[in-house]
């Protein structure tokens, strides 16, 4: 009897032992995966486009012309609800306005997972459209040609339209490459990609400078600088009748106006030329040293504005090839702003800009009852190392210091000094930038492939680079590398000055 008692108990021991332990549900992170934009939901797509998720990011690109404020987007999601704010998505349902990154959000009982959706239009960058009358090509750097010019603001810049006149400009850049250079003249002053009120803006083309950046890295250095004004400027892509030309470098022209050159009605913005450079109507004079235009104001031959520009720059090369040129009562420096001449001068011997030294390009301005003034900056596609037939190619040696006037300035020790210590300032932000250098290059990410598909850039020589890269980076760590050796040597040369 007790064998089967104990029996009994053993097996409702055995029994209870084995009873299933409950574990709660595992619940898995909420997800969102599968982004898309298909045609099937957006009748403006010709085809699907898949966006790519890394680390909460979702980002992709859509064609030119697509509408990015009525998208609708098609996901799966692991979770409860998926929301942008307090709006709820549906998949393949809910259309958005994608301009800008939107937030969206997925969450179950446990937990929230957000996402950032970076849906780009085209590049990223701003788009202006040109659609000229009758659909005719830009031909002539004399003639404008009416059309209109629309602008596709996307993130951060307004939408733009209106009338204007168009024509081609420039001189090497218009005559040796494929990708030609414009000035766009708008019927009324307008804001412009965010810069302030003009008529004239210039479409650099920039077709020299691979990296498409050494022009707006000198206007960066210029914006640091003591000198009055240096051009604003803005990428964009540009389409000519609906076809895509590039990536341009869209800046204010150099003019006379409260918000560019502001010498007033009677100011006088100059430009050290070449003959050839010269159209019939250009109004101009040789001083002792080099062929000075007058750009502003509008004059005549020997008229009292033009006598009173010629006098004094004639004066001034008196005073500084002078035998007392070095006094600053009677010298050079009565007639010369020497704040903006050493600022000019440093930022294009930082670059080693090839026409700054005698040939083009060379800008000053005079107010009168004031000094003369170097400025503003210009013409930068050519520089930072970007040239294959002068020694400003290589990292070592002057340039700008053989420009007859900076050769001469720098026989006075008072200049020299003012050269060396604002050096230090320039020098002092190498690396602020070497981080616009890398700032832009981001921002052309997407802008230099489509560039180069219109144009077929990399791996090719074009006039006049000395060394050619097969890709965009490739071509901006060369140019950053020239930068950080030309600042050593221009460094340990000012030193021992």
């Amino acid at each position: 009897m007790k064998y089967y008692l104990y029996l009994t108990i053993f097996i409702l021991v055995l029994i209870g032992g084995c009873k299933k332990t409950e574990t709660p549900d595992i619940v898995s992170d909420p997800i969102i995966n599968n982004f898309a934009f298909l045609s099937e939901h957006n009748p403006g797509l010709n085809s699907n486009i898949y966006l790519t998720e890394i680390s909460g990011s979702i980002t992709g690109r859509l064609p030119y012309k697509t509408d990015m404020k009525n998208l609708v987007a098609s996901f799966n999601s692991f979770g409860s609800n998926v929301t942008i704010g307090s709006s709820i998505q549906s998949s393949g349902i809910t259309p958005n306005d994608f301009t800008n990154i939107l937030n969206y959000e997925v969450s179950n009982v446990s937990k929230d997972v957000k996402y950032d959706v970076d849906a780009i239009l085209f590049t990223g960058l701003p788009i202006v459209e040109l659609n000229i009358e009758n659909n005719s090509d830009i031909v002539s750097k004399e003639e404008y040609i009416s059309g209109e010019s629309i602008v596709i603001g996307g993130r951060g810049f307004q939408n733009f339209e209106g009338e204007m006149k168009i024509r081609g400009r420039g001189h090497s850049t218009w005559g040796l490459h494929p990708k030609k250079p414009y000035q766009m003249k708008l019927d009324e002053k307008s804001e412009f990609l965010g810069m302030p009120e003009g008529k004239k803006w210039i479409f650099l083309a920039e077709y020299s400078d691979k990296t498409l950046i050494r022009t707006r890295l000198a206007f960066e250095m210029g914006y640091l600088s003591n000198l009055d004004w240096t051009p604003r400027c803005r990428y964009a892509e540009v389409f000519i009748n609906n076809s895509y030309n590039g990536t341009y470098n869209i800046t204010e022209k150099v003019e006379e106006s409260s918000s560019r050159v502001n010498v007033g009605d009677d100011g006088y913005l100059l430009e050290i030329d070449t003959p050839d450079h010269l159209d019939e109507e250009d109004i101009y004079f040789n001083s002792y040293k080099f062929l000075y235009q007058i750009k502003e104001p509008s004059t005549t031959y020997n008229s009292p504005e033009y006598e009173y520009i010629v006098d004094y720059i004639e004066d001034f090369e008196s005073a500084l090839f002078g035998g007392n040129f070095k006094d600053p009562i009677t010298g050079y420096r009565s007639y010369i702003d020497v704040e903006s001449f050493v600022d000019w001068y440093l930022i294009n011997e930082i670059a080693k800009n090839v026409d700054a030294r005698a040939y083009s390009s060379i800008y000053l301005n005079l107010v009168p009852g004031e000094k003369l003034k170097m400025g503003p900056l210009w013409d930068f596609d050519l520089s930072f190392g970007n040239v294959d037939y002068a020694d400003s190619q290589y990292t070592d040696g002057f340039w700008i210091k053989y420009n007859s006037y900076f050769t001469r300035l720098f026989q006075d020790p008072y200049f020299v000094s003012q050269v060396k210590d604002r050096f230090n300032f320039f020098n002092d932000k190498r690396d602020y930038f070497l981080e616009i250098i890398d700032t832009q290059q981001h921002k052309l990410r997407f802008a230099q492939e489509e560039n180069d598909l219109r144009w077929d850039l990399y791996g090719n020589y074009v006039w006049p680079n000395p060394i050619y890269f097969e890709t965009h980076i490739e071509e901006v760590n060369h140019l950053k590398m020239w930068m950080i050796d030309r600042f050593n040597w221009l460094e340990e040369t000012f030193d021992n000055m």
